[in-house]
């Protein structure tokens, strides 16, 4: 749905005015600035919408968007801008605007109008949510009893920051949930992932020696929080946990110096288990049994075990599309499988002439793959491959952009950067195409040889044994 700009005089008189009696009864205003814009739109996703319509906002020459939601739906809307992504509270009578740097998108965003405090204390929380999990391993090594201590001060710090914030505003049950949530499931999240941390894989066996009451706070774990499952720190926690309560199972069927495989079909196989068993919320029980199953078939090379995974997954989701895309994963896994000639799909040149991939490559080729969305990735990538070049002159490298609608900032990004448009090509359809070649990372990396038989595939040009690949690749 385009939704077109309106002027900043009437965006003012809007934020100024007061609102008439049906603005009261179920509408609110959203809009903003973005500084350093990568695109030209934001995607507004309502709440519960699971990725699946978004409005498209556009942004004006002042790099300004608006719109007004009516009816509304309360809850959190995600909004996305260049892949990156944050949320918003909105309820009724709320006139929320943002602004934002994409170079430090959540650093620098702040909310002002009607409805900003409790958005502006929101993201308060998720920072320091945040700075918890770049600590993490740090203090992950801490002994147990000093690590509960640590992380237990920290959170009755935030929930006292909430008592005193609520006891000086107006808010709703709906906030009290989401910071709550936020506060509590972020604390809960970082237990669950303590004993990976901390004991490693090779002896993450002795998880049961932690303290007896160390996951106490389980029993107070909603499952099926309907209103916050897009709720990204509710999803983290759901995911750490299940890792973890699948542990039993997969030492119980291992030998007794095993060391931990997150890759085990039994670990896997209990995980599917444990989320159906506990969870009844359709929508939460099935998004995260479809990326259970997707990590798994992602990674996995035994057909077998990629069966058995499908059909538990199939036995246990009741949603079509996800099924859908679940079976047509493992059947593009198949062909990537080194030997088969890799699919084709169609490219778009930096001079906008679609080719097919097939018709590019002649000779022994790597393919790599950025976003404009990941500067860091694109930047080092893009020079490592110009080193690369000049040591495997026989060997082809391609680039990819796999920017979904981004027709015009991939190119502003080469051109930016000085980066050759030679070998530079975008999917002529994104979805499509990164479903087909399975890319679910910027950092894979596809080698081909002049036959268009896949010799292998790989996720770090970094590493040192990257070049070793490169050798065969060139014998």
């Amino acid at each position: 749905m385009r939704i077109y700009i309106m002027s900043l005089m009437l965006l003012s008189m809007l934020m100024g005015c007061k609102k008439n009696t049906n603005d009261a009864e179920g509408a609110a205003y959203f809009g903003g600035e973005i500084i350093n814009p990568t695109n030209d739109y934001v995607l507004l996703y309502s709440p519960n919408s699971q990725s699946e319509t978004s409005d498209t906002l556009f942004l004006n020459e002042s790099n300004r968007f608006f719109t007004k939601l009516d009816p509304l739906q309360s809850g959190l809307y995600t909004f996305i801008h260049g892949g990156q992504y944050q949320m918003v509270l909105l309820e009724p009578q709320d006139s929320v605007m943002l602004r934002l740097n994409t170079i430090d998108f959540d650093e620098s965003l702040v909310f002002t109008g009607s409805g900003a405090k409790k958005n502006n204390f929101l993201v308060k929380i998720f920072l320091e949510n945040e700075a918890d999990q770049g600590n993490f391993m740090n203090i992950s090594q801490m002994q147990p009893e000093r690590f509960e201590k640590y992380i237990d001060s920290a959170r009755t710090e935030r929930l006292t920051e909430l008592s005193d914030f609520s006891d000086k505003k107006t808010l709703s049950p709906l906030f009290d949930k989401i910071a709550q949530t936020s506060i509590n499931y972020s604390y809960y999240s970082t237990k669950e992932m303590y004993p990976f941390a901390y004991y490693g894989y090779r002896n993450l066996r002795n998880y049961k020696e932690l303290p007896a009451q160390f996951y106490a706070y389980r029993d107070d774990i909603d499952y099926n929080i309907s209103t916050l499952s897009d709720f990204f720190i509710y999803n983290r926690f759901l995911y750490s946990h299940f890792n973890n309560m699948a542990l039993e199972e997969f030492y119980a069927n291992s030998d007794e110096q095993a060391i931990f495989n997150k890759n085990s079909v039994i670990y896997n196989l209990e995980k599917l288990k444990l989320m159906n068993d506990r969870v009844s919320n359709d929508t939460i029980k099935n998004k995260l049994l479809r990326n259970t199953a997707r990590d798994f078939i992602s990674v996995c090379e035994d057909s077998t075990d990629v069966a058995v995974i499908v059909d538990s997954y199939l036995s246990k989701s009741t949603n079509p599309q996800d099924k859908e895309y679940i079976q047509g994963l493992a059947t593009a896994i198949r062909k990537l499988k080194p030997g088969k000639v890799i699919p084709d799909v169609d490219l778009v040149n930096y001079d906008n002439e679609v080719l097919a991939l097939s018709t590019i490559i002649s000779k022994p080729t790597v393919i790599y793959f950025w976003s404009s969305n990941l500067k860091i990735h694109y930047k080092n990538s893009h020079f490592k491959i110009m080193d690369l070049k000049k040591k495997y002159p026989n060997i082809n490298f391609i680039a990819i952009n796999i920017n979904d609608n981004d027709k015009k900032y991939w190119k502003k990004t080469l051109d930016e950067f000085k980066f050759s448009s030679e070998n530079e090509y975008q999917f002529k359809d994104p979805i499509n195409a990164k479903q087909t070649l399975v890319i679910n990372s910027v950092y894979k990396m596809i080698m081909i040889d002049e036959d268009l038989r896949i010799v292998d595939t790989y996720y770090n040009m970094f590493h040192n044994t990257f070049e070793d690949k490169l050798k065969e690749l060139n014998q």
